[in-house]
């Protein structure tokens, strides 16, 4: 139970708000040395996992191809093309959204859509739009709908990505259960991830569409 000290170390750092890559490094090299591996193993160990994650260096490739389309106008073009469509409204579109992200995610495409890729450059400012032609905006409600935006986006990734067999959570499972005596296939947990992400689209499909009935009667009353 040792190497579970990681865990402990990112809790209190997060709760600390110290600088999350310092925390994270920290956590990884308090369960390294706990598990028995000295300085050198540790490092040799995150030397290893960067150079088999490319996926690693692509954020550098992202970022600034965000930042010039924003610059260029990227989140005005989706305000305006949300605009002209009169039945579009926040929750209607986040949901696409989020079926969208579940079923990509189901066949392995998680990096295909992100906060960095997506939310925040086209979904966010679309959402926001079409909020704005249901009622009148304060910050706070501002800040709620790029919120709803953010949480679209994780929750179909998380109930999305394990109905994909070859992804990393479900390997892990099944290489845990195996080192406890309990042989799973990884397509029958694929399977059974099917009812749980059914479940959490329409819980989160309702949320997003009491938000909607919120944001419209906040609207008739203004």
């Amino acid at each position: 139970m040792l190497p579970l000290i990681g865990v402990g170390v990112i809790v209190l750092g997060f709760a600390l708000r110290f600088n999350p890559l310092l925390v994270v490094v920290c956590a990884a090299m308090a369960s390294g040395l706990a598990a028995g591996l000295g300085p050198l193993e540790v490092l040799a160990a995150f030397g290893k996992a960067f150079n088999q994650n490319r996926y690693v260096s692509i954020v550098w490739v992202i970022l600034p191809a965000i930042g010039v389309l924003e610059r260029s106008g990227l989140q005005e073009r989706a305000r305006t093309a949300i605009r002209a469509m009169k039945a579009a409204t926040a929750g209607r579109i986040l949901v696409v959204y989020l079926l969208a992200r579940q079923l990509t995610a189901a066949l392995g495409l998680i990096s295909i859509a992100g906060h960095a890729q997506t939310v925040r450059p086209l979904v966010a400012p679309m959402a926001e739009a079409a909020a704005e032609g249901q009622a009148p905006l304060d910050e706070a409600t501002r800040d709620e709908v790029k919120a709803m935006s953010a949480a679209t986006d994780n929750v179909g990734v998380f109930f999305g990505e394990d109905i994909f067999m070859a992804i990393g959570s479900i390997l892990l499972i099944v290489g845990f259960l195996d080192q406890n005596g309990l042989i799973v296939e990884p397509l029958h947990l694929s399977v059974w991830a099917i009812p749980t992400a059914i479940a959490a689209f329409l819980v989160h499909g309702a949320r997003l569409l009491l938000f909607d009935r919120k944001l419209s009667k906040r609207g008739s009353q203004a």
